[in-house]
């Protein structure tokens, strides 16, 4: 078979080529190399704002979701000269800022998006994050877990967003204004993580290594730090059935929907019913509730 025909787009007056664009890239799913770039130019209003401004880690399947893959760090060559890039300690990173260079990555099949925790040249977390990982590949609990972490946040006067993985987890982030340090939320994460286990013991654990925990969802509070990447809010997934990293109200979260029940098929139709939900949060101020850390790690010292 010869090689497929390319395509080539104009956007925002950059002309763009689309290779081989009837490559399968999600065999069952039937979704093609155009079809891909189709879906991420229509989820663009919802993931360029959790990648921009951010350095930016892809992961590539030049082959399609069943072939090899790589992590991209570096920006790859050619780099079109209208795609932002940043160095940090010696990489660098494409920064994605427009439709143009997301259509770029795309024909180069990085599927996966997951942007540093901080923007770039600046030294803060750009919000809080807390990653529940389940030690099974089915876990029906995921749900119920999540719920039970939110609630209480919520207790401590903490608004959160549960967001799929996309993959098995979930994800609840949490918008706060700028000034709490990566460790200070470490911190944080690991005195609430250590209670959830207390209260939790068979739903939760700090065991970092997966061989140990049994079937308990891990409460993952070192994910959170500089130079480490989360998949970002509405990234596709290199999963069979082309899940994309869904944000959810708490109404769903209570219904115990399955992460692959959010695709690349139905994404677009269900952000422009609901909008961005973590867009739509006010950053709060946690520096009350670290106050607190603070005085109780005092207070065990002496």
């Amino acid at each position: 078979m010869g090689k497929q025909a390319s395509t080539a787009l104009n956007v925002d007056g950059h002309e763009l080529v689309i290779t081989n664009p009837n490559k399968m890239l999600w065999p069952e799913m039937g979704i093609t190399k155009v079809r891909f770039i189709q879906e991420l130019i229509r989820l663009s209003p919802f993931l360029l704002p959790a990648c921009r401004d951010r350095y930016l880690t892809t992961i590539r399947y030049p082959d399609g979701v069943d072939g090899h893959f790589f992590y991209q760090k570096n920006a790859p060559a050619p780099t079109p000269a209208f795609v932002h890039t940043a160095v940090q300690e010696g990489i660098e990173y494409v920064v994605l800022q427009h439709v143009p260079t997301l259509i770029w990555l795309g024909n180069l099949a990085c599927i996966e998006y997951h942007p540093s925790l901080h923007r770039v040249q600046d030294p803060f977390p750009s919000e809080w994050i807390i990653d529940l990982d389940p030690s099974v590949q089915e876990e029906e609990r995921i749900m119920e877990a999540a719920a039970i972490v939110g609630q209480l946040l919520q207790q401590l006067g903490i608004h959160s967003i549960p967001k799929t993985s996309g993959a098995t987890g979930v994800q609840l982030v949490i918008p706060i204004k700028k000034g709490p340090s990566f460790t200070q939320l470490k911190e944080l994460g690991l005195l609430l993580a250590t209670y959830l286990c207390e209260q939790h013991p068979k739903l939760f654990t700090i065991e970092r290594f997966k061989k140990n925990r049994g079937d308990r969802i891990y409460i993952d509070y070192m994910q959170h730090d500089a130079g480490r990447t989360i998949a970002a809010p509405y990234t596709p997934r290199a999963t069979r059935y082309a899940s994309v990293s869904m944000p959810l109200t708490w109404d769903e979260v209570h219904r115990n929907p399955k992460p692959r029940e959010f695709n690349l098929l139905n994404a677009a139709e269900r952000l422009q019913a609901i909008g961005d939900l973590i867009q739509q949060a006010v950053p709060q101020p946690i520096e009350a509730v670290l106050q607190a850390l603070s005085a109780q790690m005092l207070t065990k010292q002496t």
